[in-house]
């Protein structure tokens, strides 16, 4: 499957980026695209392929909706019950982190459980 398409989705989805930053914004969009790319390569068919884009999509509102208010001292309360809402176990901030660094933060933290997940199954199936 042709990547653009699934580009074009991410990129029309405002909501994604909606009270972000130019900064935190474009980090997560480059994150979604980067992954839609992968996902693009890897699925076994379109559908799988769109399944598994409008998953991170939401996903990735997730981190956008959690930046935000996080960024927000006094929304910080919501951003927790959202993690939890939402079942994330990323690592919390403490304190007062700019919202492109926490944003980078998250994803990071999200690609790395990727990769340890990855890594498990590849070694069980050796």
């Amino acid at each position: 499957m042709q990547i653009t398409p699934l580009e074009r989705y991410i990129l029309n989805d405002e909501g994604m980026t909606r009270g972000l930053g130019d900064v935190e914004a474009r980090i997560l969009v480059e994150w979604l695209v980067d992954r839609a790319g992968q996902i693009a390569f890897v699925a076994r068919t379109d559908d799988e392929a769109w399944n598994d884009v409008r998953s991170i999509c939401r996903r990735g509102r997730v981190f956008s909706c959690f930046v935000r208010l996080w960024t927000q001292p006094e929304s910080r309360g919501a951003a927790l019950q959202l993690a939890a809402a939402e079942r994330q176990h990323w690592p919390l901030p403490s304190g007062e982190v700019e919202p492109g660094e926490l944003m980078e933060k998250l994803l990071a933290w999200v690609d790395r459980q990727d990769e340890i997940v990855a890594d498990s199954l590849t070694r069980m199936a050796a």
